[in-house]
């Protein structure tokens, strides 16, 4: 044979001149050449396909002859339909490599090649998979171990050509048989039903299509009713599927389920129709970009901050445009810098209920960072937040922080607290007085009400003055901490506030220290093992083993019961 009729029965086959255009990833295409006597054109590969350098080396009209005699095989001999034959042919490299290796240094390669395929059948599921992109290293797993002509396969063939015939792109079609095997084991007729009922849906051709690459498992089964549930309810809402096949990218993952519950979320929380259908149009990628998940999650952390849902409500129409997931991630953030400011639990659930979107839309910058840049403490940067929360947007990553102007609170502290030490006795200027300046953290403004609190209780103010010099500390204490603590003392306790003159240390302990302490000794003294009123220094400020050995070993049963007050007042977090 002549090389002119070799190139006439390769354009028999009606090659073209880019035989490969519009074929799925993975397969190659041979370059238009306007001259078909080059033989050095050198093969291709599309949409970033990998093959051995040894077929990229190979002349045109080698890779056209070692196709045609593929093609020719498949069809011909195999008998398979004409164009699942030419697309296999074309899109199958790493196969032609394979065979050209077992025929190389032939001068006739169409002619080798067919008779090679005559005496050696292949296995045509390799071809097959490697049309639907899939690689060798893919594709093994699902080859078949009893089989190798592909139509032996009916049911495969079958479901393919439904697909195929649907309009449904070669790779694509690859793409649902690796997510979804069993779609290709469906009885005739049954596969292209369940198109049918998607289209009686309302659904036309293209919007199946995509939804069917990006979820295969639609395809299995019955319709899937959740899937059906969710594109009612954006219609009765006011969303038509024109907008649904816009909004819908390929890199989209869809939970049906998720999907549903979020919608009907929405309304449970009070979103109306109109507003449900607004919030929806507004923000597509609450459905469509896997951010469900996130929604939900949102969602229920403010309601775990005590946010009514008309407020979840009104939020999400006020969503900023940035994705859900981002404002989530800025929201838990904001609550992170709340709490490492020391910001009461309180002010802290009331701040998010009532600024949730400002929050979510804010990235800011470090703690550390900001405490530094704005040349604040934690207490007044607090109060600051509560007074000018809007002030938060200009703290955000990127953005040139100024310091916070002084508000000469510091200075008035300062001064209120060597007022009140001069009035309770303390020498001006003495060393006495500089000590317990640097000890009492507290504001000048606290010191007097928390000082009048222990001489509310009954104790003279000269011996609360001595208790201030002896343990200065105990001024730190809050009012409240205060007031509980004596309340324990002397109600529960039956102790005398006296005894507070000679133990103020007590105050500066834990509620839960002094309780399972102070109980447990109350109990040994029920017991007639321990002598009553013993001082509360005694009992509080020794170590847990001291106290064991000195007090709970007193009694049988003491190790039992001091260790049922521990769980009791501390439990393990």
């Amino acid at each position: 044979m002549t090389h002119f009729q070799k190139l006439r029965n390769i354009s028999n086959f009606k090659w073209g001149s880019s035989i490969f255009s519009g074929t799925p990833t993975g397969s190659f295409y041979i370059a238009q050449t306007a001259r078909l006597y080059r033989t050095k054109k050198i093969v291709k590969i599309e949409n970033g396909g990998s093959v051995n350098e040894d077929l990229r080396k190979l002349p045109v009209s080698t890779i056209r002859e070692a196709q045609a005699a593929l093609l020719e095989y498949l069809h011909s001999t195999r008998n398979l339909q004409f164009l699942d034959a030419e697309i296999m042919s074309k899109n199958s490299p790493y196969f032609l490599q394979k065979i050209l290796k077992r025929v190389e240094n032939e001068a006739d390669i169409q002619r080798s090649i067919t008779r090679f395929l005559r005496y050696h059948p292949i296995n045509e599921f390799e071809p097959f998979f490697e049309s639907l992109g899939f690689t060798p290293s893919e594709y093994s797993p699902f080859l078949p171990r009893d089989l190798m002509f592909l139509s032996d396969d009916e049911l495969l063939l079958e479901n393919y050509h439904v697909l195929r015939s649907y309009g449904i792109a070669q790779n694509n079609i690859g793409k649902i048989y690796k997510a979804a095997i069993e779609v290709f084991r469906n009885n005739y007729g049954v596969l292209s039903s369940k198109l049918q009922a998607y289209e009686r849906l309302g659904l036309s051709k293209s919007v199946i299509r995509k939804f069917i690459v990006l979820v295969p498992c639609l395809l299995n089964g019955d319709v899937n009713e959740e899937f059906v549930k969710v594109l009612e309810t954006l219609k009765s809402v006011g969303i038509e599927l024109s907008w649904v096949e816009k909004h819908l990218l390929e890199k989209n993952s869809c939970n049906w389920r998720m999907m549903l519950s979020f919608l009907r979320l929405l309304r449970e929380i009070g979103c109306s129709e109109e507003q449900l259908g607004r919030i929806i149009q507004e923000h597509p990628e609450l459905l469509l970009e896997g951010s469900v998940d996130r929604a939900l999650t949102l969602i229920g952390s403010l309601l775990k901050f005590g946010s009514t849902k008309n407020e979840i409500c009104l939020m999400f129409q006020q969503l900023p445009r940035i994705q859900v997931g981002k404002f989530y991630l800025n929201l838990r953030q904001c609550i992170v810098f709340l709490n490492e400011i020391e910001m009461q639990a309180k002010e802290i659930m009331n701040f998010v209920r009532t600024h949730p979107v400002l929050l979510g839309s804010c990235s800011l910058k470090k703690t550390n960072s900001l405490l530094s840049v704005l040349n604040v403490g934690k207490a007044r940067l607090c109060k600051y937040i509560l007074d000018n929360p809007q002030d938060i947007k200009n703290w955000v990553i990127g953005s040139k922080v100024e310091p916070l102007s002084n508000s000469g609170e510091k200075e008035r502290s300062q001064k209120l607290k060597i007022e009140f030490l001069l009035s309770i006795g303390f020498v001006k200027n003495s060393k006495e007085m500089e000590k317990v300046q640097k000890l009492i953290r507290a504001k000048g403004w606290e010191l007097q009400e928390r000082f009048d609190n222990l001489a509310e209780a009954g104790i003279d103010r000269k011996d609360v003055f001595e208790m201030v010099r002896a343990c200065p500390l105990i001024l730190n204490q809050s009012k409240d901490a205060i007031k509980t603590k004596i309340d324990f003392l002397v109600n529960d306790l039956d102790y005398p506030i006296a005894s507070l003159i000679l133990s103020p240390t007590y105050l500066l302990y834990t509620m839960q220290r002094l309780k399972v302490r102070l109980l447990l000794y109350n109990w040994l003294k029920d017991q007639g093992v321990v002598e009553p009123m013993l001082s509360l220094s005694t009992i509080i400020t020794c170590t847990d083993k001291v106290f064991e050995d000195r007090y709970v070993n007193l009694h049988p049963r003491g190790p039992q019961v001091w260790q049922d007050l521990k769980k009791q007042y501390c439990p393990i977090k």
